[in-house]
């Protein structure tokens, strides 16, 4: 028998969200909107090269995001979504014996990509109310730390890290470990106080901002993210990307996005206040839920997670269940909401109403 990596055998293998057949589905979070307009048509120039590689340094998109972030082009990494630059830096960074600190629940990609290098996963349990605990975070830094984690908004619980906070916790990590600021649902968020990549870029020699255009940019099915950092570790990271990952018609389409920012922010906007109108339905309904600040709403369902799905499913929605401690619940089409908010009512009146526990006021 083939030998292979017992800690990789023992890993689950990354599963995307259902797809709904003739309802909606809001176990991904999806962007409900097309692609913005001229995103199709860069497309389909892009496929008239198909017989070429791409351009692997992307050199239109980068400058573009340099000129947006205001840095030097070489501060700049594109990469195949943001989950492929944290799989690249994390390989940068992390080698047997070394440790990856995170806040746990968080993005489930990040358990295993510790195990990638041959790292160990150190997950900081959440506080109550389902925001990072970034005191305990920077106690949980040894010298065997390579990497720390923050995202914000978090993923799948919507909560923020604030700007305030962030800068504490900063001044608290070694400057030589790698501190990664994951935002790929940065558009979304509306609170003055939240943290903001853009305000931090190269103000701190190891700190790296992810941002992705599968969110809010609604390219999710193309597969780009860039990050913004110094140069020197995103030197090290570029030695780490799989060849010729990001496609031309990736990079085409991020920069006809980025031609259109306008109605970009007309739609996140348009989101974000469907958003608020779900949690408020809910919070009404007595649900006890952290306010989203991403495209995403978290049910903390605990050990009934996965008979609330089968509740949402019967409604017609297609949600992510994440045993053993909620579901989270896109904020999709407009028309999708009533289904949304029946379902939760429904898990409140049969769930609870049969002394099952749940986050419910």
């Amino acid at each position: 028998m083939v030998k292979l990596r017992p800690e990789i055998l023992a890993l689950p293998a990354y599963k995307q969200g259902k797809a709904a057949e003739g309802g909606y589905k809001l176990s991904s979070n999806e962007n409900p909107f097309d692609p913005l307009p001229g995103v199709l048509e860069a497309v389909d120039r892009a496929t008239r090269s198909l017989h070429r590689y791409p351009n692997a340094a992307a050199p239109e998109l980068t400058a573009r995001v340099a000129a947006t972030w205001g840095v030097a082009e070489d501060e700049v990494i594109i990469g195949a979504g943001s989950v492929a630059l944290l799989v690249q830096f994390t390989l940068a960074a992390a080698g047997p014996g070394d440790e990856i600190v995170f806040s746990w629940r968080s993005f489930e990609a990040y358990p295993w990509m510790a195990v990638l290098p041959g790292a160990t996963a150190i997950k900081v349990p959440n506080t109550p109310d389902e925001r990072h605990d970034l005191d305990a975070m920077a106690a949980a830094i040894t010298d065997r730390t390579r990497l720390v984690i923050v995202c914000s908004p978090n993923n799948p619980t919507g909560t923020i890290v604030t700007q305030a906070e962030f800068d504490e916790f900063l001044a608290k990590v070694p400057d030589d470990v790698l501190v990664i600021l994951d935002e790929a649902y940065a558009e979304f968020v509306t609170d003055v106080a939240a943290v903001n990549g853009r305000t931090l870029a190269l103000r701190h020699p190891n700190l790296v901002v992810l941002r992705t255009f599968s969110k809010a940019y609604g390219l999710a099915g193309l597969r780009i993210g860039y990050g913004v950092g110094p140069a020197s570790i995103l030197a090290a990271a570029r030695t780490t990307i799989i060849p010729l990952s990001v496609t031309d018609a990736a990079q085409q389409a991020a920069v006809a996005s980025l031609d259109r920012v306008d109605e970009l922010h007309e739609r996140v906007a348009h989101i974000a206040a469907r958003r608020d109108r779900v949690w408020a339905a809910l919070v009404d309904q007595g649900w006890d839920v952290p306010k989203p600040h991403g495209n995403f709403v978290w049910l903390a369902t605990g050990e009934h997670s996965e008979r609330a799905a089968e509740v949402f499913s019967q409604h017609g929605v297609i949600v992510r269940a994440y045993m053993p401690d909620g579901v989270r619940v896109t904020i999709g089409e407009d028309e999708a909401v009533e289904h949304v908010l029946a379902a939760a009512e429904e898990i409140v009146q049969t769930l609870q109403g049969k002394g099952l526990r749940l986050p419910v006021r």
